[in-house]
Formats: C-alpha cells, sequence, structure tokens
C-alpha cells in the first residue's frame, strides 16, 4: 500500500467523526442557550473530533472491523456527550 493509499484509507476512517463534530458544534450554538463558559466554535470542533477519532479507533478494535453500526453508533453517543458538556449543559 503506498503512503497516498494509507492516507486516503485514514482521511474515510476519520471522516464520519469529522462529520458529526462539526454537525454538533453549529447545531449547539442554535438549539443551547449561550454561556460565557462556553468554549469556542473551532473549539468545541477540536475536542469533538479527537473524542470522537478515539472512539471509532476503539470500536475498530473491540469489533474487528470498521463500519458496523454499533461503532457509528458509539460515535455519536459520546460526541453528544461531549457536547453537553462543552455546553454546561447541566447548569439549565
Amino acid at each position: 500500500m503506498s503512503f497516498l493509499d494509507l492516507l486516503n484509507h485514514f482521511a474515510n476512517f476519520v471522516a464520519p467523526a469529522l462529520f458529526v463534530a462539526f454537525v454538533l458544534a453549529l447545531l449547539a450554538r442554535i438549539a443551547l442557550p449561550k454561556k460565557p463558559e462556553t468554549p469556542g466554535l473551532l473549539t468545541q470542533i477540536t475536542i469533538n473530533f479527537g473524542v470522537g477519532a478515539a472512539v471509532l479507533a476503539a470500536a475498530l478494535v473491540y469489533l474487528g472491523r470498521d463500519g458496523k453500526m454499533a461503532g457509528y453508533g458509539a460515535l455519536t453517543v459520546a460526541c453528544a456527550t461531549v457536547q453537553w458538556l462543552l455546553c454546561r449543559g447541566w447548569k439549565g
């Protein structure tokens, strides 16, 4: 496998995490009230992307292959939980 093939595989592996991170951060600005201690948009996307990529990697190791719905479900739950924590959702 060439380096470009490896890069392509890696980009396709983390693409769902990037998409979920971006959409969650944008929708949080609309759905959740803005609090002064809420981090900026780029920070939210970066943290959600990191968590999402880690969850996808853990799902790959645990499930044995990429692209299973359980892995994507775990990605969604983990990123939504992190976004709720970033937006201080417990403070109502």
